[in-house]
């Protein structure tokens, strides 16, 4: 596997326990996690594929460290990195389900990184809309853990083998 970093954005600590859920399938070390609120953009430079996860409040928005982050991020050249994203959401909020996910993909799309693990599918999962659906495909693992906590770690373990396939 390269030189992976996982790098989450959390306030209640359910993308944090993804993160390590993610961790721990893929064989990444404590110190290659990285929580965004204490970490600078420039720390990506280190891995070669970057795991970048965040959950979505209040009317579809971003976690607040990762939106800080992510506008880092968007600045950077980052060619010849591997980019996988994951994030949490509420399904009960049909029109803004996971759209952090989205709207990290849309700010990262053009920093020259490939995008992989993306089209994982939102089996199981009930919402009306997502800025996370790009042309009826999510566009990273998108986890409902207030839900559907009985998907997650099935989700997790589908995922992490489509990216360890992927990179």
């Amino acid at each position: 596997m390269k030189n992976t970093g996982i790098f989450y954005g959390s306030t209640t600590g359910t993308t944090l326990e993804v993160a390590e859920m993610i961790a721990k399938c893929l064989g990444i070390k404590e110190s290659d996690i990285h929580n965004v609120a204490t970490t600078a953009p420039s720390e990506v430079a280190a891995y070669d594929l970057l795991l970048l996860g965040t959950s979505t409040w209040g009317d579809g928005e971003m976690q607040d460290n990762m939106d800080d982050f992510s506008h880092g991020l968007e600045v950077m050249d980052l060619s010849g990195k591997e980019i996988a994203l994951f994030g949490c959401g509420d399904e009960s909020m049909s029109d803004t389900f996971c759209n952090a996910v989205g709207e990290l993909y849309s700010r990262l799309k053009d920093t020259g990184a490939k995008f992989i693990g993306a089209d994982f599918g939102t089996d199981g999962y009930s919402f009306d809309s997502s800025e996370a659906d790009k042309d009826g495909h999510a566009v990273g693992l998108l986890i409902d853990n207030v839900n559907h906590p009985d998907l997650t770690q099935g989700r997790i373990e589908d995922w992490c083998r489509m990216v360890a396939a992927q990179e």
